[in-house]
């Protein structure tokens, strides 16, 4: 049986891939042309290359696959053109899930993200139960991981096996771009944070997350939604882990809310003159003032899911950057 996975060579689906191959599943990965495959090296796998928006490519790569690994999405807290966020998330998830549809696959895993769902202002962890709606999501990367999921529902309501993972903020090795989470680490090891702010995330072995997309396969039925996450943890309690595992300095000065936003707006003020990306994008700052905090007992419960410590994965994404950086 042939497998398709989607955004093989961002951190999430890179990992997925392996854990597949792994167990002995046929890989067609959907690649984007311009796409930098240095994580595909090691990889036995098919490669069909195309775009989420291009349906009959999604018709070649879906051909002959019964299962589907959703986890491709442009994660980006800062765009020139917020509209392709939405091209590639909403209307490509769209296309997607209208061609597995046609296809007649067995079983849709769709990535979403914790970020799909309000954040309680109360720092009270978010259950896949906690009430959302667009209005209460911050920034357009977070709107459009919301209405994709909607798609996900909706077209599970109409009959196509789909199931939906939400993964809090995954940590571990290869992490190439890096994600939000992968650039604190990487701004950790070169010095980069003076400050930190209060606020707080769910931290997750990336690798936990690759086995929690397999469980939800093989476990979940139609429809349902799985956080997958481990470790509740305030951003100086993350920095002192990562001080440990590196032998460098925490911060220890705590950055006022205030001081952060006006950082924030200063540097996407100077990103529309230069059109570069922001060193502080202000979505990053705005999703920074409640804690991101998540229970996962759901996806234990029903799902087996039991990931390990965020120590080891810190370790690991530690050893990776410093790697990277002296190569």
């Amino acid at each position: 049986m042939m497998t398709l996975v989607t955004g093989s060579t961002g951190f999430i689906g890179n990992h997925v891939a392996h854990f597949l191959a792994k167990r002995g599943e046929r890989l067609r990965l959907l690649v984007r042309r311009d796409s930098d495959r240095e994580g595909l090296a090691a990889l036995d796998q098919e490669v069909c290359l195309g775009d989420l928006r291009d349906k009959a490519a999604l018709r070649r790569a879906l051909s002959g696959c019964r299962s589907v690994y959703h986890v491709a999405a442009a994660y980006k807290l800062w765009s020139r053109d917020p509209r392709e966020l939405y091209s590639s998330n909403v209307a490509g998830t769209r296309n997607l899930l209208e061609v597995a549809r046609q296809a007649g696959v067995d079983r849709v895993v769709y990535t979403s993200s914790v970020g799909a769902i309000a954040t309680p202002r109360d720092g009270t962890p978010v259950t896949e139960q906690t009430p959302s709606s667009l209005d209460r999501m911050t920034g357009h990367y977070k709107r459009s991981k919301y209405l994709a999921e909607q798609e996900a529902l909706r077209y599970a309501a109409a009959g196509l096996p789909v199931v939906i993972v939400c993964p809090t903020a995954p940590v571990g090795e290869g992490d190439f771009k890096p994600t939000p989470t992968g650039k604190i680490i990487k701004d950790f090891l070169a010095g980069k944070m003076p400050a930190y702010l209060d606020t707080g995330l769910n931290l997750v072995d990336v690798r936990d997350v690759a086995r929690g997309h397999w469980l939800a396969a093989e476990h979940a039925g139609r429809g349902e939604r799985y956080l997958l996450g481990s470790e509740n943890l305030s951003l100086h309690q993350i920095l002192e882990r990562l001080a440990c595992v590196s032998g460098r300095k925490a911060p220890r000065l705590r950055l006022p809310y205030s001081v952060a936003w006006t950082a924030g707006t200063a540097c996407e003020a100077w990103s529309r003159l230069t059109g570069k990306a922001p060193a502080i994008p202000l979505d990053s700052v705005r999703m920074a003032r409640y804690a991101m905090f998540a229970d996962c007992s759901k996806a234990r419960r029903d799902l087996g899911f039991d990931p390990g410590p965020v120590d080891l994965a810190l370790a690991r994404a530690v050893s990776w950057f410093t790697q990277r950086g002296r190569s």
